[in-house]
């Protein structure tokens, strides 16, 4: 590594390093004074109060790294121009790009850090938080919603499934009526139903069981069945139940097989998949966010305009943040494709910023 990127990177850290730990210390005191209030009236108990705002520093070090990021590199870019540096750097034939480049190796690398902080420790400290917020302080039982009653979906097959109870604690169905409808002509070829049916040796057993037969739309057999074993419903108990996690309680693995779960019984999921996505996209705003320090190298100490640069580059990460909950919102409305809801902020800002880059080195 060059001196001068060394010089770079010690200088950005300090910097860094100063404000994360001051943007936590905000943030939790800004914490402190908005919920402490209501905790209090249901518990006393300063231990279990300390633990809850302890465990929401995981959150807010993720949620506010772009912003980290963004100060971290403006102070430094600032303190370059203040002090004639990146002229002297620039005059000595180094580029605005080879300049600020060691900023953009440690913001793809912080990109990945956070990605892999945001699946394997955010979602530990946030569902002990949970814990800590329902059971210790509210007083509250934690558990997964095994009691649901009229679900309907269509499974695979152009099978129309509607189940009149579910009790995930016996593991049975009630109240059971499942329509095949031919893809071609859409007229019933099978209708099955049955008074219960109970998850028994890795199988349904149906009980009090009709099964009636169609052929262009006519009846053709009827046969009740005691007990039969049948393979229609290709679900588990598990897959009925619905989780009590939240989906930044869980790690991209954990929430993807959970979708996949509501697929298989026909809830909807587009909430839990823009989170999916955007458990990917967030982090890469710790390196697009860098583009925006660029114009600030190549401005002058005197110059009257690197106060408005500098206050642009922090309106532009919060335009970030809010640009991600309107995205993320529309995303959950179903306006847009849940890829599309993620990945938008990050696109957007990318265009901006390296338009930004263009016109520093012009």
């Amino acid at each position: 590594m060059r001196i001068l990127d060394k010089y770079i990177v010690g200088q950005f850290l300090k910097t860094f390093l100063i404000i994360s730990f001051s943007l936590a210390l905000v943030f939790i005191i800004i914490d402190v004074f908005d919920r402490l209030p209501r905790l209090l009236q249901n518990t006393s108990e300063i231990r279990y109060l300390i633990q809850y705002f302890l465990l929401r520093l995981p959150y807010l070090f993720v949620l506010t790294s772009p912003v980290t990021v963004l100060l971290s590199g403006l102070f430094l870019m600032d303190m370059l121009s203040r002090y004639n540096e990146s002229v002297a750097i620039r005059a000595s034939g180094v580029s605005i790009i080879r300049l600020v480049t060691p900023l953009f190796i440690f913001g793809l690398l912080y990109t990945f850090f956070i990605m892999l902080f945001g699946d394997i420790v955010l979602p530990k400290t946030e569902d002990h938080r949970e814990f800590i917020s329902r059971v210790k302080i509210r007083g509250q039982e934690r558990e997964d919603v095994r009691m649901r009653s009229n679900i309907q979906y269509r499974g695979e097959g152009n099978t129309l499934y509607n189940i009149g109870f579910f009790d995930g604690f016996r593991e049975t169905l009630r109240m059971i009526d499942i329509t095949t409808i031919d893809p071609d002509s859409k007229k019933i070829v099978r209708k099955l139903t049955a008074t219960n049916a109970a998850w028994e040796n890795n199988e349904w057993i149906f009980r009090n069981c009709v099964i009636r037969t169609f052929q262009k739309g006519e009846l053709q057999t009827t046969k009740h069945y005691d007990a039969i074993s049948l393979q229609d419903i290709a679900v588990t108990p598990e897959d009925f139940v619905k989780s009590a996690k939240s989906p930044l309680s869980m790690n991209y693995f954990e929430l993807s097989e959970y979708i996949e779960r509501l697929k298989k019984v026909g809830e909807n999921y587009n909430i839990e998949l823009v989170d999916l996505y955007t458990k990917i996209a967030f982090p890469f705003a710790n390196f697009i966010i860098i583009l925006f320090c660029v114009p600030l190298a190549t401005v002058s100490m005197r110059s009257k305009y690197r106060g408005m640069i500098f206050l642009l580059g922090i309106v532009i990460c919060f335009l970030y943040l809010t640009l991600l909950r309107i995205s993320q919102s529309l995303g959950y409305n179903e306006v847009l494709s849940p890829l599309t809801a993620a990945w938008l902020p990050n696109i957007i800002f990318s265009v901006a910023g390296i338009f930004f880059v263009i016109k520093a080195e012009v």
